[in-house]
């Protein structure tokens, strides 16, 4: 009877739909990775490997050691060095592109209650006419808000950051100068999404919504 009652437990867990599909698992931690690891890029090229400022460095080093060099050979040097970490940012940045648009066709093939669309809709209704819990339903629609936001930018963030890689290909992007400003400016926007998102998931953790990440791990089970 024991065995009956658990393959019976067990056929009736296997028919509960997963609140995240493997695929949108699988795309939300590679985003993860490779939006991390452009950040990170950024932020080396910005600080440790500044050419303007090894350029110095590395005049002054070989100087030590017996060889002279003009201010702009040390200076080809260390942009030389630092294009090296811009060519994995641009890598990145193409990983990037080909996860959104893997997301955009993924939306065509979820299943109708995992659709993007579909959340913010349902959210958007209970907002408005949902009497009681207005605070659950509101938070559940910024929520929503946040990540179609999110979505917006990360369009921004590819399409400039294509723009600029082919660029030199193109002679009509090269005079499209504001395009640099509009991608960077919209990396911060995503830095600060990221920590809203982070601040976030603690706080649903500590306050009544945990499994938040392990969800996202492991699918966990649509609340139906």
């Amino acid at each position: 009877m024991e065995l009956v009652a658990t393959a019976q437990v067990a056929e009736a867990e296997a028919t509960h739909i997963k609140k995240y599909s493997s695929s949108i698992r699988i795309w939300h931690w590679l985003n993860a990775i490779i939006i991390t690891g452009s950040l990170v890029t950024v932020l080396i090229n910005s600080t440790v490997m500044k050419a303007w400022t090894n350029a110095s460095l590395i005049a002054d080093k070989l100087k030590e050691k017996g060889v002279e060099v003009s201010e702009d050979q040390a200076r080809s040097v260390a942009f030389a060095l630092s294009d090296k970490v811009w060519a994995v940012h641009t890598y990145l940045g193409y990983a990037l592109a080909g996860l959104y648009l893997f997301r955009i066709i993924l939306e065509f093939f979820e299943l109708a209650d995992q659709k993007l669309i579909r959340k913010f809709k349902t959210a958007r209704k209970s907002f408005l006419s949902r009497q009681e819990d207005r605070i659950s339903s509101r938070n559940e629609m910024l929520i929503k808000t946040l990540y179609a936001v999110f979505y917006v930018l990360l369009i921004v963030m590819v399409v400039t950051g294509l723009c600029l890689a082919f660029r030199d290909n193109i002679p009509a992007l090269r005079q499209m100068h504001f395009i640099k400003e509009i991608h960077g400016f919209t990396m911060y926007l995503i830095i600060g999404f990221i920590i809203v998102h982070v601040a976030g998931v603690v706080i649903g953790e500590r306050k009544g919504h945990k499994g938040i990440v392990s969800d996202m791990i492991n699918g966990g089970i649509n609340a139906e």
